[in-house]
């Protein structure tokens, strides 16, 4: 008999040691939020000393684990991954889109598109996608 799963959670990839600086602007921003464990690596270890080997966070109440890669690679995040946010209230999308957005661009900025009455999808300054919502 297989052994059940512990969990399954997003997986968060930087690079350039730009991790822990996302992680704080996040767990700053949104409510409820907080940075629950980072790991770092120490001298002579594959990563830079100090950059993050492992860190989880929670947005929410979502937990979301994520590292500042070792590694290189030819990739970065794309806007098929995102984080779908649910405001109570109209201010709360505007204050939480004014503020992730910074550094960033909006693919679609605030409005009505039928589906919501004000929605809005952005990239922020690390490259994650936000579409955030309040119907």
């Amino acid at each position: 008999m297989s052994k059940p799963v512990k969990s399954v959670r997003p997986f968060l990839m930087f690079q350039g040691n730009r991790c822990e600086e996302a992680i704080a602007f996040y767990t700053s921003v949104l409510p409820e939020s907080r940075i629950v464990d980072i790991k770092r690596y120490g001298s002579g270890e594959m990563g830079a000393e100090g950059s993050v080997y492992r860190a989880t966070f929670e947005l929410a109440g979502q937990q979301v684990d994520c590292i500042d890669s070792p590694v290189k690679h030819a990739f970065e995040f794309t806007p098929s991954f995102s984080f779908f946010v649910e405001c109570g209230t109209e201010e709360e999308l505007e204050r939480l889109a004014a503020a992730l957005s910074e550094g960033g661009t909006f693919m679609m900025p605030i409005d009505n598109y039928g589906f919501s009455r004000k929605f809005c999808w952005l990239e922020d300054r690390f490259g994650i996608s936000w579409q955030i919502n309040f119907e």
